[in-house]
């Protein structure tokens, strides 16, 4: 689990038959607020479609440019900024008895920018990233054409159950 730190927001799925804990958290205050639940919705559907274990937590950190370069910098080796970050886990919460996933790191500005230059809402772009981070977190790659494939073709089928057919990853 990473060390984030940031200003805690805590969504809870309110659905008792299955017990998945979605963290929503910011870095910072100025940050701009974003509907809490369609963004669990985006988790909740990805971990649905994907015949994910019940049981399972996993935090969504919104940050910014500088955050994300920092980490992409220090886990990747790469001094960027990007537009998520996932950080597989897989171990158990000693307190919920929750297996946890990991964490996912969305920059808002670069989500701002990429939703921007698709013609669609922050919010929608930040469900896709949600969605491509959660993929990450259950072990999807996109390093190889074949797994990338899978992996975008899940993508596509889980952002047309949230509505969302007309938006697409956008590639670097």
């Amino acid at each position: 689990m990473l060390n984030i730190h940031p200003m805690r927001l805590l969504v809870k799925t309110p659905d008792r038959a299955q017990n998945k804990m979605i963290e929503i958290r910011y870095n910072d205050e100025t940050l701009p607020k974003l509907d809490e639940k369609i963004l669990e919705q985006a988790a909740l559907a990805t971990l649905k479609q994907q015949d994910a274990d019940d049981d399972i937590a996993l935090t969504i950190l919104l940050t910014d440019d500088v955050h994300i370069q920092e980490l992409n910098r220090d886990y990747r080796g790469y001094d960027k900024p990007t537009d998520v970050l996932s950080f597989e886990a897989h171990e158990r919460d000693l307190e919920t008895g929750l297996m946890y996933l990991g964490d996912i790191v969305i920059s808002l500005a670069r989500a701002a920018a990429q939703a921007k230059q698709g013609g669609h809402p922050l919010l929608a772009e930040t469900q896709l990233l949600v969605v491509h981070g959660v993929l990450h977190l259950l072990g999807h790659d996109h390093a190889e054409a074949e797994e990338k494939a899978v992996m975008w073709n899940d993508q596509a089928e889980i952002l047309g159950r949230l509505g969302l057919s007309d938006i697409k990853i956008l590639e670097e």
